[in-house]
């Protein structure tokens, strides 16, 4: 019996609306398993995969741990592994949603700690005046030993934190947070504010994959189906299409070439060209004398090979299954 390909995706909130809506723009549309509040979905066209519905940060478990092919969610979470996340983890398609800054906040009272060097002074100071650490609350443990480090900074320690980890030192739990933001207005109402150098990292969702899940041949081949797809669709998007009439084909050509860099040069009648190039190459082909031009938006620009799939599959080696 064929195993599935194990996706997991978001089961609840504004991520999980995001996701559907993304897949659905890609015309792989989820249907839930066993009514709204299951946790599982079927993809359309794709019978041979399974998807799984949790929470983002089990989601970032399951894919260190090898326990799903892909899933969906934040690079801040996977970047929890450490210094393993890369053997672990491939990023394989960055989604351009789920935005929010992995940032170092102290207390707006510190007026003269605005760096991650005065945080240095100030832990140096703290130490030898009260005979402790200054504390830093977060859940990202590792991401913040990582930062810290790189900065120089050992007078601190680690106060993991469970809950709102913005009110970590209004509750006297904490001095300094390290916390996801997006607009920072949450740190502000909390009476803190972001160090200048102090963003550890720009996150976004990501379409990932399990480097250390059991691949077959056959999950590999449906994960390529389902990458150049994707591609497919997030390639349509970056171009357009322009047509004109038959018998200006070697006038507009020429005019493309000289003007507006970027035509695919394989088309008769047309070209396909960057969205940015659209307005110089309007005016080069109008400045030539040709038209009418019409302007397409492709739905799918599909090519021959698919870069985040050869990358997967040289990555657990080929058409060799792991496991």
């Amino acid at each position: 019996m064929t195993q599935p390909l194990i996706i997991a995706v978001p089961s609840k909130g504004r991520l999980k609306e995001q996701v559907d809506a993304w897949l659905a723009d890609c015309g792989l549309a989820l249907r839930a398993v066993g009514g709204a509040r299951g946790y599982s979905a079927a993809l359309d066209g794709f019978p041979d995969v399974q998807v799984r519905l949790a929470s983002a940060g089990d989601i970032a478990v399951a894919l260190t741990a090898g326990d799903i092919h892909l899933g969906v969610t934040g690079e801040d979470l996977l970047r929890e592994a450490g210094d393993e996340a890369d053997s672990q983890v491939m990023l394989l398609e960055a989604l351009g949603f789920g935005r929010a800054d992995l940032v170092v906040a102290a207390p707006r009272s510190w007026v003269d700690v605005e760096t991650m060097a005065d945080v240095d002074d100030v832990a140096h100071l703290y130490l030898a005046r009260t005979g402790r650490r200054i504390r830093v609350a977060t859940k990202y443990l590792a991401q913040t030993r990582s930062f810290f480090a790189r900065h120089g900074i050992v007078d601190y320690r680690l106060a993991e934190s469970g809950g709102a980890t913005e009110g970590a030192p209004a509750a006297g739990s904490a001095e300094l947070v390290v916390d996801i933001t997006t607009t920072g207005a949450t740190l502000a109402a909390n009476g803190l504010k972001i160090l200048a150098d102090g963003l550890i990292l720009k996150s976004q969702a990501h379409l990932a994959a399990a480097l250390t899940a059991a691949w077959t041949p056959e999950q590999l081949a449906t994960c390529r189906r389902l990458l150049t797809i994707l591609e497919a669709r997030a390639r349509a998007k970056t171009v357009v299409e322009l047509s004109w009439p038959a018998s200006q084909d070697g006038e507009a050509h020429a005019a493309l070439d000289k003007r507006a860099p970027g035509d695919d040069g394989g088309r008769a009648h047309g070209a396909l060209i960057p969205r940015t190039a659209l307005f110089a190459a309007a005016g080069a082909l109008a400045a030539a004398g040709v038209g009418p031009v019409g302007v397409h938006q492709p739905v799918y620009i599909f090519d021959a090979a698919c870069q985040a799939a050869d990358r997967l599959a040289a990555a657990v080696n080929g058409p060799t299954a792991r496991g």
